[in-house]
């Protein structure tokens, strides 16, 4: 026991002798709709690291579907769905999620890496192949590798070589998996490309669109909606409810055959608590938001734009997003973590995000826009790492 306590320090600094451990910080107070936080100590600072991208996350209706369900139903769900823990309100949840998708049937999941996990270990087996693309989600790699099959991996977002690579073994590739949104680069899969490929080899195409829906598309429909592909392009859709929806949770959404077949096999939904009625009240709630106010998305998109083109203005590398997630790529840890400190200190919290969440040498800040944001604080986040990059860049030269 001595020598594996011992082994642990070594490891941690390791870390942090890297700049690569991570430290949580304390939450206490978050002012909705969803602009500031104040952490532990009373600092109070805008929140630019937030997935909550329509600002749903503290909406009065929401807050309201759940408390009501509360009182109606208790807290927990008390056990899994095939015992007694599926209630009405994932019943409507997910007969509510399916027609916004326009897939037969939907599956609620307690969180987006079960949902990954339960889809790909129920379609890939030993024997077989599943093929990802190098920067996807780390749920849907893991879900690879727990199903036993072989994992190939294509250079991210290259088409041309995901089918190269189903090509060499058509045999034995039975899946394609992608995010739809890729979550650190905010930038969106080359998902006509990627049906063509599913659809003329027979296999099973997985999009992970946990950063599209809601936010995507005129109506909301996320990367699918995006590129006006039919439902049946993307057989197998994931979606989580903790970003553009505000709550949490998961679902999976496909053909009737595919929902039923989870259920007998999906060990990440078989074999854990169903999600507590009352965040799928909460949900509901939501989704009835995002299919009636596209306001939120008019008034995130022009946000988008406007930091955008204000960053661009002020020095700031910016890639080539369209969507929430705006990335500034520094390099290493310790340029990321000295910048995310120095932003800190004029009242704006962004996260630097560090190896292994993302390739070595390409630890960046992770700028995460809102509707919730207001015009100032978008243009005053983006003059302040003008100036912080700026004044770097004067040192190192």
């Amino acid at each position: 026991m001595k020598r594996a306590a011992t082994a642990l320090e070594a490891a941690l600094a390791q870390l942090e002798a890297a700049q690569l451990r991570r430290v949580r910080v304390t939450v206490d107070e978050r002012a909705h709709p969803g602009r500031s936080l104040t952490l532990a100590g009373g600092r109070q600072l805008i929140d630019f690291s937030s997935n909550d991208y329509l600002g749903l996350a503290g909406h009065p209706a929401l807050a309201r579907a759940m408390s009501e369900c509360v009182a109606h139903l208790g807290a927990g769900s008390g056990a899994s769905h095939l015992i007694t823990g599926h209630g009405a309100e994932h019943a409507r949840l997910e007969e509510e999620l399916a027609a916004f998708t326009h897939r037969e049937r939907a599956l609620l999941f307690s969180t987006g890496y079960m949902a990954n996990l339960a889809v790909i270990s129920a379609l890939a087996g030993r024997g077989e192949r599943a093929v990802l693309d190098r920067l996807c989600h780390a749920s849907l790699i893991d879900g690879a590798r727990l199903s036993g099959a072989t994992l190939a991996r294509y250079p991210h977002a290259a088409a041309d070589e995901a089918a190269r690579l189903v090509a060499k073994d058509p045999e034995h590739t039975v899946l394609l998996a992608t995010d739809g949104v890729f979550s650190m680069d905010g930038d969106l899969a080359p998902l006509p490309e990627l049906a063509r490929c599913a659809r003329d080899y027979g296999l099973w195409l997985v999009v992970d669109d946990a950063h599209g829906l809601g936010v995507i598309g005129a109506n909301g429909g996320g990367v699918i909606e995006h590129f006006g592909l039919a439902s049946d392009a993307v057989p197998v859709l994931v979606g989580t409810l903790g970003k553009a929806f505000g709550s949490f949770g998961a679902f999976v959404a496909g053909s009737a055959a595919l929902i039923e077949f989870l259920i007998q096999k999906a060990r990440t939904y078989i074999y854990t608590t169903a999600l507590p009625q009352p965040v799928a009240a909460a949900t509901r709630a939501a989704l009835a938001l995002i299919r009636q106010e596209s306001g939120r998305r008019e008034r995130l998109a022009a946000l988008i734009t406007r930091f955008r083109s204000a960053a661009q203005a002020a020095g700031v590398p910016l890639g080539s997003s369209f969507t929430p997630i705006q990335p500034v790529l520094l390099g290493s840890p310790a340029a990321a973590l000295a910048v995310q400190r120095q932003l800190a200190a004029a009242g704006y919290w962004v996260v630097a995000i560090r190896p292994p969440t993302v390739p070595a040498g390409s630890a960046r800040l992770r700028i995460t826009l809102s509707a919730a944001h207001t015009e100032a604080q978008v243009d005053a986040l983006a003059a302040e790492l003008g100036a912080l990059l700026g004044a770097r860049g004067a040192r190192e030269a």
